[in-house]
């Protein structure tokens, strides 16, 4: 059995972007190259995989202008990374067909785990990363996730904003993390089944319930942040110095 992780990075990062040049329409650096401590977040982030002695190849996934100045920068500034496998394969327009095209390119048996890791989480542990791995073994589907702090409030969404129609028991509701993890054959027939239908999921495991396999979940972490927005990035900032 081996283990292959997939690394999403192609989406543009839109709430990343100062509010300036949203309304002037300025260009700016994805989310996943935004430098944390001097790199690139999606280094951070691969470094972690590069790092796993369980993970034998890594495929990322990057908007085709992007693939050839980032492998360059990879081989000037990580040089690391020449002990594992990595393969980059040009995005789609939305994370679904990102993952999609990096399941066709790699090849995997059927009981082989692929992980599915947002670019932007780069503080992963290797414990998560294991246990996400061990549990997708043994259940064939998996995710990080963490129990909701906070009471969680179902809404009807109105022109004029939104109002509540249940409160959800916390006991029963988990903010889900990445790594998600899973057997070849339960990933690929969930996204087949998935593009069949026209079906777009909010994540992995959102396709892979819908074709019908049980998910299990493993503890995360607080500090497994998905840096979305700059006081993401500033939180980010103070957990790279501690």
């Amino acid at each position: 059995m081996k283990v292959v992780a997939i690394i999403p990075a192609a989406g543009l990062g839109t709430r990343m972007a100062p509010v300036s040049d949203m309304k002037t329409k300025k260009s700016t650096a994805s989310k996943q190259f935004s430098e944390l401590g001097g790199t690139p977040i999606l280094i951070h982030t691969l470094r972690k995989f590069v790092a796993n002695a369980t993970v034998s190849e890594i495929y990322v996934a990057l908007r085709a202008s992007e693939i050839a100045g980032f492998r360059v920068r990879l081989e000037n500034e990580a040089n690391d990374f020449s002990r594992k496998k990595i393969e980059f394969v040009e995005g789609g327009e939305h994370r679904q067909q990102s993952v999609a095209h990096a399941i066709a390119a790699l090849s995997a048996a059927s009981d082989d785990i692929i992980l599915v890791h947002d670019a932007v989480r780069p503080f992963v542990t290797a414990e998560i990363i294991h246990d996400v791995i061990e549990a997708a073994r043994k259940y064939g589907a998996a995710i990080a996730g963490m129990p909701a702090m906070d009471t969680v409030k179902q809404v009807e969404r109105t022109a004029e904003g939104a109002l509540i129609t249940a409160t959800l028991p916390r006991e029963r509701v988990v903010m889900a993390q990445t790594p998600q993890g899973f057997h070849y054959t339960v990933l690929k027939k969930a996204f087949d089944e998935a593009a069949a239908d026209g079906f777009l999921g909010t994540d992995e495991a959102s396709l892979v319930e819908r074709s019908g396999h049980e998910v299990a979940v493993v503890m995360g972490s607080p500090r497994n942040i998905k840096i979305t927005t700059p006081a993401d990035m500033e939180l980010a900032e103070f957990f790279l110095k501690a």
